[in-house]
């Protein structure tokens, strides 16, 4: 094929690999010695390129012009479509790395040129250009996720006929319907609202006096009700009186779930988007709400609208239905979860404030505070509660028994109230109704300063389920106050931070010498193992141990590591392997629960490594053998004396 091949002066060669990745990254005298050795070859449309285990490959196609696709045909003849390649684009790469044949089938789609790099040429390039090979072995690495991602939910889901989501696809600025209306901040009140008439709109952003493009708040029909008529407003007002400010705004291109979390982390039902530094549009929680149908917006909602607590009791039963829906749609697992965090976060704040209002005001300003997978945002669907209560130091003795009281009761209902909701006691007792975890500040500062300074380990290995604790309800300064009298601690105290390494390392990697899983012997988990004790639980506690070395605040695991890799503490491309190692076992793990709520059995973390793909098999795997290396790198930051 390749003796039908032109050759091309330089510069037209060096002109076009200029244009694309990575060759744009070469030295120029490097860039032209390559040019000289490429050749260009015209492929009609049609034309079978490569067949899968038989083609040698013997060059890098660069695409010129035209289009290829690659698929696989199946011992049935059938064919499986893998991706679709244009103009820029590659093929061949991975065989001229491993030496092997064509794993793909490739076909042009169209008439095609495509520019030829010897073998030689583009494997001295490999050996010798760090960036260059950098990228052909990112692109592996995302294809190699992705496609298995895919096929692990493929193999696990079947999708209903009459879904058709596109949370996860479809970008915000494909749903702005229209430019963004505005008017002016120094604009009267009845302005605004013959405008918002005339539109047939039920909002208007407010740009400051004189420029257009300044956005400074917006006012919607909410606050015509609630500022203007309610009170009885003067509507020749300016419309700044009554405007909202700062507008929440997102990009354009962030996808509409990441929009929906915006809005319901913010309790928004507006957001601006912005496109080059420029507002182009709203979008509201209605429109994500209509692109779903069945939406997490409108649980958000319901769950807003109850105004008794037995109203909450159902809800939390739907949210697994709901997560199905994610999953297919293609929700990696850290959405989910934080998707399940925010709906529980909802449900608790409603919960909290209604038994407010049931039993009065508190005698003194109190934080609920969440802990443990809930202080992590890293709930599935088996979580425990673990929480706690945190309240300011009374004044004097008659204070200190009216908050007892008071936290005592309040928690007692409450932990009673989440029961009812769907969420288990904590066999640890590990919440507010343990008279030892309802606590005032100064007591609650003397707990982590005996923790942070006990030589003891397992004293540290009970507490590292606190140092995960984020505000849920109430008065947040005062956990404010907490972290950051913890991050003092923990700046003079390397002593703990040693236990915790320590108790790191000492969970084993569950596989054999032969790389075989290691499960359950005997008992009821018998030929099982533990994903998240022996797999995630690795992960977490890694990240928690620099995390506190670092004063990091993030409580969240990945945020934990996506904060350390981008202060250089974790190498960028270890970073990116945990990341992909925790996110697959988070979806093995999430699926596997799903599977159990839906045959009506409680959810375990407790899977058959035989059960599995020969995929999921060698990607659990890989995934384990990441641990190692996040245990090379506690050993070198906190070596043994």
């Amino acid at each position: 094929m390749a003796a039908d091949a032109h050759s091309l002066a330089p510069e037209v060669v060096v002109e076009f690999l200029s244009k694309i990745m990575p060759f744009n990254e070469l030295d120029h005298e490097t860039l032209h010695r390559v040019a000289r050795h490429v050749k260009v070859d015209f492929f009609p449309k049609g034309t079978r390129l490569l067949h899968a285990g038989e083609t040698e490959v013997n060059y890098l196609y660069l695409i010129q012009q035209g289009g290829m696709k690659s698929f696989i045909v199946d011992d049935e003849g059938e064919i499986t479509l893998k991706d679709y390649r244009g103009e820029g684009a590659y093929i061949g790469a991975l065989g001229l790395i491993r030496g092997t044949k064509a794993s793909l089938d490739v076909e042009t789609v169209e008439d095609t040129f495509c520019f030829l790099l010897p073998k030689a040429v583009f494997l001295d390039l490999i050996n010798t250009q760090p960036g260059f090979s950098q990228y052909y072995l990112k692109s592996f690495s995302e294809k190699f996720v992705a496609t298995a991602y895919a096929e692990l939910r493929q193999h696990k889901m079947t999708r209903r006929n009459d879904e058709n989501l596109h949370l996860f696809t479809m970008e915000v600025g494909d749903i702005v319907k229209q430019p963004p209306r505005t008017i002016s901040a120094d604009s009267t009140i009845q302005q605004a609202a013959k405008k918002m008439a005339g539109f047939r709109i039920a909002s208007l952003l407010v740009h400051q006096p004189g420029d257009e493009e300044k956005i400074i708040g917006i006012i919607t029909h909410r606050d015509m009700s609630n500022k203007v008529l309610a009170p009885g407003l003067d509507y020749n007002e300016p419309v700044r009186r009554i405007m909202s400010s700062p507008v929440a705004t997102v990009l354009s291109q962030a996808t509409c779930f990441d929009a929906l979390l915006e809005m319901m982390s913010g309790s928004r039902h507006h957001l601006a988007v912005e496109r080059r530094g420029k507002i182009i549009g709203l979008v509201t929680s209605h429109d994500i709400t209509l692109i779903q149908g069945s939406s997490p917006y409108s649980l958000f909602k319901e769950v807003g609208k109850q105004k008794e607590i037995s109203g909450l009791y159902p809800l939390s039963k739907k949210i697994p239905g709901m997560v199905r829906n994610l999953i297919k749609e293609g929700a990696k697992p850290g959405n989910i979860s934080r998707m399940i965090s925010i709906l529980n976060d909802h449900i608790l704040d409603k919960l909290l404030y209604l038994l407010e209002e049931e039993l009065g005001p508190p005698p003194l300003a109190y934080c609920w505070l969440l802990m443990g997978s809930e202080g992590r945002r890293e709930q599935t669907f088996k979580t425990d509660q673990d929480n706690a209560i945190i309240y300011a130091d009374p004044k004097d003795e008659q204070q200190r028994k009216a908050a007892e009281e008071y936290f005592a009761r309040f928690a007692r209902k409450a932990i009673d109230h989440l029961v009812e909701c769907g969420y288990p006691l904590c066999p640890g007792e590990i919440m507010a109704v343990n008279p030892k975890w309802c606590q005032p500040l100064s007591i609650w500062k003397r707990y982590f300063e005996a923790w942070v300074g006990s030589p003891d380990p397992q004293e540290i290995l009970h507490a590292t389920i606190f140092f995960d604790f984020r505000a849920g309800f109430g008065k947040a300064a005062l956990a404010d106050e907490l972290r950051q009298h913890l991050s003092t601690l923990t700046e003079r105290q390397e002593l703990y931070l040693l236990h915790l390494a320590n108790q790191c390392l000492a969970a084993r990697t569950p596989l054999s010498f032969f790389k075989n899983f290691i499960v359950e012997k005997n008992g009821e988990h018998k030929n099982k193992l533990d994903i998240k004790r022996q797999g995630i639980t690795p992960f977490v506690n890694f990240a928690r141990v620099l995390a506190l070395k670092h004063g990091v605040r993030e409580t969240n695991t990945l945020a934990r590591l996506h904060v350390l890799a981008k202060e250089n503490i974790l190498n960028e491309t270890l970073w990116i392997k945990a990341v992909d190692a925790y996110e697959m076992q988070m979806q093995l793990r999430i699926i596997h629960q799903l599977h159990q709520l839906e045959a009506e059995a409680e959810p375990d973390n407790h899977i058959t490594p035989d059960e599995l793909s020969e995929l999921e098999k060698r990607m659990l795997r890989d995934a384990f053998q990441v641990i190692d290396r996040l245990h090379n790198v506690l050993k070198t930051r906190f070596p043994s004396p």
